[in-house]
């Protein structure tokens, strides 16, 4: 192993060496594999349909404006840089910071803040602490600092002013023309929630609209830029065409819901929450990324919302993207895989696993528990921003939990087996650690790849490649699975920040994993371009 290491950094240097003729910006694009999207098939939309499909797109641009100015401020600051890879490699990050580890890889420039643009970059704990109005905890909130130096909340409706109208009028001029009330009534209702940050009713609508070859997914979501509180939510859009034949195949999984939750393991008592009964499951293609969704590594799945209220009272929405999730396959998760894996356990990585994996993953995302039943509050409240690494990695191992056994029982329509499931879920942990530690979704898979590690589930063989113990990789996922449950469950915010410190750390072998994978010049993400 300490040969494997010596040499992969003495390659390393090597590489670098060899490198330092190309740019910096060149070296850093060639990590993301440039993919087209195809214009869409809209054979089966009428004109009013291909008119709204417009219109969503206009929105997502108006989300992708407004998230600038939450990741970094004006783009127009990078209209001078001379390089086309730096400036490209600016548009993958949304700013001058690297979103592998949060450095600046243009000079001029600190590292990224902690608390992104949401906050002041002067503002202390103790200062958010003292600041008395209850929306300073909001996920559409800013805080800022008043001439006077004090603390304002500002609402992300008035603080993003003139885009927030944009979008809330493209969205009404879309209502005006779509022939399906139900979408109708879901973007009248977007519209008048992003003018009021008041997403409650639009979400239900969104749950409710179940008849329509298109979505629109838009606002701020996700909260993963706010690597400060975990609190505030970033600006993002995906304009959707729905597979509608893969879609009818997938929505059996929602009414077993309650049965999936039942069989997650540990103790049940952690795992109580009741899923509505409207969750439904949408196969897709991504047609269009728009704002934080568009930033870094792509996001392959979505299970939305998350507002616990209609989490519990109506269930959630899972979309699966199925073209990134293909070309997410082919160009990173396969030939990774391939690079680490001995030839035994190479056989076993498979699209079709691949996809059966992230569905279930997402299917978990609505599973486990919402809220403390300690009294904590709900487990993001209460867990801090410790809360979305700690859910990642909760989805990650209980989709690949539910995944196995469900191949096992043979409830799955592909030819698949378990070790297929197993070894492709390994194969996306490692890769997925070059994400690095300065986001959730890195901690949360460098928390699996050391656990499993540890379990013995997974380790180096001579060759110097990885061998698989599918048997305990199994056992691990399940005590792995286990354990975060009861974490959020209890709300034990020192226990999850005990158990992340433990676990979210780059090994050495990690690192040599990160050196090997560059060698081979395998892509760490994609990136997009679109056909015009």
């Amino acid at each position: 192993m300490k040969k494997l290491v010596v040499a992969l950094c003495l390659a390393s240097l090597f590489l670098v060496s060899c490198e330092q003729k190309t740019s910096k910006g060149k070296r850093l694009l060639e990590n993301y594999a440039l993919v087209t999207i195809p214009a869409p098939d809209l054979s089966g939309i009428t004109d009013n349909g291909k008119e709204v499909l417009n219109l969503y797109r206009f929105a997502a641009d108006q989300a992708d404006a407004i998230y600038w100015e939450q990741s970094f401020g004006p783009k127009s600051s990078f209209d001078n840089l001379q390089d086309p890879a730096e400036k490209a490699f600016v548009d993958v990050n949304y700013g001058p910071w690297n979103r592998i580890d949060d450095q600046p890889f243009l000079e001029g420039y600190g590292p990224k803040p902690e608390g992104s643009r949401f906050y002041p970059e002067d503002m202390t704990d103790a200062e958010f602490e003292a600041l008395a109005d209850p929306a300073k905890y909001s996920p559409y909130t800013l805080i800022q600092r008043a001439n006077d130096g004090s603390l304002n909340v500002v609402w992300y409706h008035d603080a993003y002013q003139a885009q927030v109208k944009k979008m809330a009028d493209i969205l009404r001029a879309a209502a005006d023309i779509t022939i399906k009330e139900s979408v109708r009534t879901y973007l009248l209702k977007k519209a008048d929630a992003l003018l009021s940050d008041n997403y409650y009713e639009s979400e239900k609508a969104w749950l409710e609209m179940t008849d329509s070859k298109m979505d629109l997914v838009i606002g701020p979501n996700e909260t993963i830029d706010d690597e400060r509180y975990g609190l505030k939510a970033s600006y993002g859009a995906y304009v959707l065409l729905k597979n509608l034949d893969r879609t009818a195949s997938l929505q059996s999984l929602t009414a077993r819901l309650p049965e999936l939750q039942a069989s997650l393991p540990g103790d049940a008592i952690y795992h109580s929450f009741v899923p509505g009964t409207e969750s439904n499951i949408f196969s897709c293609d991504v047609i269009y990324y728009g704002g934080y969704t568009n930033a870094g590594y792509k996001v392959i799945a979505i299970n939305f919302p998350y507002d616990t209220r209609v989490q519990e009272e109506f269930g959630t929405r899972t979309i699966l993207f199925d073209n990134v999730i293909r070309e997410k396959f082919n160009r990173t998760v396969f030939p990774a895989g391939m690079q680490l894996f001995e030839g035994a356990d190479c056989a076993h990585l498979d699209a079709n696993a691949f996809y059966w994996c992230i569905v279930f993953r997402e299917v978990a995302k609505g599973l486990g528990v919402k809220e403390t039943i300690t009294g904590k509050g709900t487990v993001t409240e209460a867990l801090g921003n410790e809360a979305l690494t700690l859910e990642k990695a909760k989805s990650n191992v209980l989709g690949a939990y539910l995944c196995a056994r469900e191949v096992e029982d043979h409830r799955i329509d592909a030819l698949i087996m378990k070790p297929d499931v197993l070894a492709t879920f390994v194969a996306n942990v490692i890769r997925s650690t070059r994400f690095g530690f300065g986001d959730a979704t890195g901690r949360a898979n460098l928390i699996i790849y050391n656990y499993l590690t540890e379990k013995g589930a997974i380790a180096r063989k001579a060759s110097g490649k990885y061998g698989i113990d599918y048997a305990k990789t199994e056992q691990a996922i399940a005590d792995l699975g286990a354990q975060i449950l009861k974490i959020q469950a209890l709300g034990e915010r020192a226990a999850a920040t005990e158990f992340v410190n433990k676990y979210a750390v780059v090994a050495s072998a990690i690192k040599a994993d990160i050196v090997n994978l560059e060698l081979e010049h395998i892509p760490i993400d994609i990136r997009f371009t679109y056909e015009k």
